[in-house]
Order: structure tokens, then sequence, then C-alpha cells
């Protein structure tokens, strides 16, 4: 992301999904908790279903109650500037507020520069509650997994509908009608996404346009310029030329699979690790579903990147070839390394689980597609994207036996932020290009499609 206009990320706010300042979380928590009070509505159907669920199980809900309360015990303790969410049963009356809401972008208004986006409102509830001994427990239940599913899936609902489009043109939020929200089809978030697409790092010169309107397909003048929702808004494409194919005709060249930051290369992967200690291993069979290919990987390398809020969130093929499989697997949505939580002496991870990504490899919603490269010094190799919390949806949009040619549309992420890996077999020798800087959390998007690494 562009250094000049982030909207204030440190390393624990990678992406800019949630605001620096938690100030700006905890007035639209309480927004958000003023709304459903004064105008209480009954439960959705997925929500109250979550909620028999867990009152109907001692287990999850002692697990529901605790969490909270360790949650607010330690921002008590240490002053964690973290939102107040004193219950499981608050948590349930705020979460069915969020199912009719779209992500917010806000301003501060003594500096007129953004204050940041609220693009994981679910998560903004949970991120500390996520961090304890008993949310580890909860969020790692598989029928919590299965009803979370649900309810993301009936937020998606909305999110793909034309009621979600206010949050594109109005400046006034719904929950109030009174707080400034910045209009993502506005001058200010429009100059915030055309600066991270100008600032994303690659090969030769950059072919990025000074205008939303040229960077991005859409229709000047029309209603909420085209976009049918706030998803279609999201999962926008880029014009033709604005992200070319970097050597085209050189097999020996990977492009970049996603608008994403490198997160970290990991060579002589095992097929079976401790992935949910500290170290955070990535372990093949786990990361591939156990997938009969997994073998073929044991001693390769994983490659890992990151994705910001205001960039581009689908995916590319990195190579030329055949599509062999493909699967999307079903995980976990608010799970998180439990040694990013409070039992790290360095602290609990401040915007979870964005210090959990490689972990997640493990655990998350996630998709697999495996492609034989037309290079047979690179041969089978996998695209593996993640979804990170409020992604319910990996769509992959190319089938088995599908011939796919170097950046080939693969699919997209919805609703929310992500990771994805690049699996390659060992033996495949690699030489990764990152522009001048170090993977990590504070890394700058490389463009899509440019070159990343070159098989040696």
């Amino acid at each position: 992301m562009n250094k000049a206009v982030e909207m204030h990320r440190t390393p624990a706010h990678a992406g800019g999904w949630m605001p620096k300042d938690q100030t700006h979380v905890e007035r639209w928590v309480q927004r958000l908790r003023h709304a459903v009070t004064h105008h209480p509505r009954p439960l959705v159907a997925p929500v109250a279903e979550f909620k028999a669920l867990v009152e109907g199980d001692p287990t999850l809900h002692l697990q529901a109650e605790a969490m909270f309360e360790e949650a607010w015990q330690h921002k008590h303790l240490t002053p964690l500037g973290q939102v107040e969410v004193r219950s499981f049963a608050e948590f349930l009356l705020l979460l069915n507020g969020i199912m009719t809401t779209a992500p917010e972008a806000y301003e501060d208004l003594q500096t007129q520069e953004p204050a940041g986006l609220i693009g994981f409102p679910i998560n903004a509830l949970l991120n500390w509650p996520m961090g304890t001994v008993a949310g580890y427990g909860f969020f790692a239940n598989e029928l919590v997994n299965q009803q979370l599913k649900k309810v993301l899936a009936y937020w998606a609902e909305f999110l793909q509908s034309p009621a979600s489009r206010y949050v594109l043109t109005e400046s006034v939020s719904p929950l109030d009608r009174q707080t400034l929200i910045v209009p993502w089809l506005g001058a200010l978030a429009k100059s915030q996404m055309v600066a991270v697409a100008r600032g994303a790092l690659g090969e030769g010169d950059n072919p990025t346009p000074a205008q939303f309107e040229a960077i991005f397909n859409c229709t000047p003048g029309a209603e909420y310029e085209g976009f049918a929702s706030w998803d279609d808004f999201f999962t926008r494409t880029f014009r033709p030329g604005v992200r070319p194919v970097a050597a085209p005709d050189d097999d020996a060249i990977i492009v970049n699979a996603c608008e994403s930051a490198p997160l970290q290369v990991v060579k002589k992967v095992q097929r079976q690790e401790a992935f949910w200690l500290k170290g955070q291993h990535y372990s093949l069979d786990n990361l591939l579903d156990f997938d009969p290919h997994a073998a073929e990987f044991v001693g390769g390398t994983v490659y890992q990147a990151f994705l910001s809020a205001l960039s581009y969130h689908r995916w590319h093929s990195p190579v030329s070839g055949t599509v062999r499989s493909v699967k999307v697997v079903n995980g976990s949505y608010y799970l998180a390394n439990r040694y990013q939580g409070f039992i790290n002496p360095a602290g609990a991870d401040p915007s979870a689980p964005n210090q959990s990504q490689p972990f997640l490899t493990a655990v998350a919603t996630r998709a697999l597609i495996f492609i034989e490269a037309d290079n047979p010094r690179i041969g089978l190799m996998c695209v593996v994207p993640v979804g990170m919390a409020e992604v319910s949806s990996c769509e992959v949009t190319v089938r088995e036996g599908q011939r796919v040619e170097k950046g080939d549309p693969l699919g997209m992420f919805h609703f929310g932020g992500s990771t994805h890996c690049l699996l390659f077999r060992p033996g495949v020798e690699l030489e990764f290009d990152f522009y001048g800087q170090q993977p990590g959390l504070e890394a700058t998007n490389l463009r899509v499609n440019t070159a990343l690494a070159r098989v040696l």
C-alpha cells in the first residue's frame, strides 16, 4: 500500500481492513449499539439459529460467555483500547444489526484525511475475544463454523443486493443518519484507491492511469457508475492494459497471482507440521486438505502474500498450463493462532487474525487450484486463496481440465480480507523479486500479473 496514502496502517493492521485508531471502531460500535437498541428487530434466521445452538450446548455457552468476560478483564487490566462488547447476547444483537449494513469508510474531520474503514465489522466485535483461551475453543468448534457460514451467507445476500449500494454514494451512515461517512465513489475514496493502485510495485514502467474510471471497469455518469451492489464494486475489474502480463512468451517467468503484498517465502515445507504452535509452520496435509497431491510438495516452497482493503480482489494464473483439479475447502472463520492471543508475552494481536496468516492456511476456508505448468521445470503447482474473517466465499471460475494462459482469471474473494499462497514442488528453484523490499506485514503491494519469480 502506498505509504503516502495508507489508511493509518501499522503492521498489526496490515492491508488497512480496520482503522489504526480504535476510537473510530469504538464509535462505530456505539452507533451500532444505539441503532439496535432504539430500533429493535427480531433476529434473522441464521443468527437466531446460532443463538439456539450456543445456548443449547452448555460447553459452547460457557465458552461464549467466558471469551467476552476474559477480553473485558484484559481491557481493564491494560489500556488495550478495545471495543467493549460485554456478552455473547449483546454480540448477537450487534451481529443482527450488521446483516443490513455494508462496509463504511470514515474521514477525520479535523485533518480531512481518511480515518479508515470498518471492512471487518464482525471481526471488530470479536477481535479481542478471538485472543482468549475460551475463544480459541469456541471458534475451533465445527458446529460453530457451520452456523457462522450460514450467517455470512445471509449477509452476503445483502452485500450482493442493490440495497448495499448506499455506501457507494451516500455520505451519511444509516445507523444514525448523523455520522458522516466517505462514499466509495466520492472523490476522496477514489483518490485513495487510485493511489494504492498506482503505488503497487512491479516490473518496468507503471502502466496505471491517474483516474479511477481509467483504472477500473465502470460506467461514469450512470447510477452508481454501473455497479450493481457493494460486492460488485468490491470485486471490480481492471480495464484492459492496466495490469499487463509480464513476459507472456517466457514460461520461466512466474507472475503475481493477486494484487498483494509479500508476507514470506518458506522452503522445505513438510507434509505434517504442528501449525498451531507459536512458529506457525506450514503443514501440507492440512493446507491441502489431505489431497493426494500433498506428497508431491514435501520439501517444496510456499510463497504467501496478503491483500489490502482498497485493492483488487481477483486471482490470476501465475503460469500457463492445465488445471488439474479444483476444490473449495470449508474451514473456520474467526479462529486465530492461540499464541497470537493473550497468552503471548508480547501481547495479543491488536488486529486478529493478521498475525495468524500462516496458521490460517491450515484452518480457514480456502480454495485449492492445482495447475500443471507447461514448463516442466515447474510442473504441478498450486494456487491457494485463503479467506480471512468475513470472507465467506472463495469463488473459483475455472474447472478441471481447462487450459489457462499466464494471467488468465482464476476466481475471486468476496466480502472481505484475504491472503493467498503459491506452492511449488521440491527441485523447483525459484528466484523471487520483491522490487527492493523485504516480505512482511509492512510490505507494499506487487501488481497482479507482474513478474514475481524466475524458475532457474
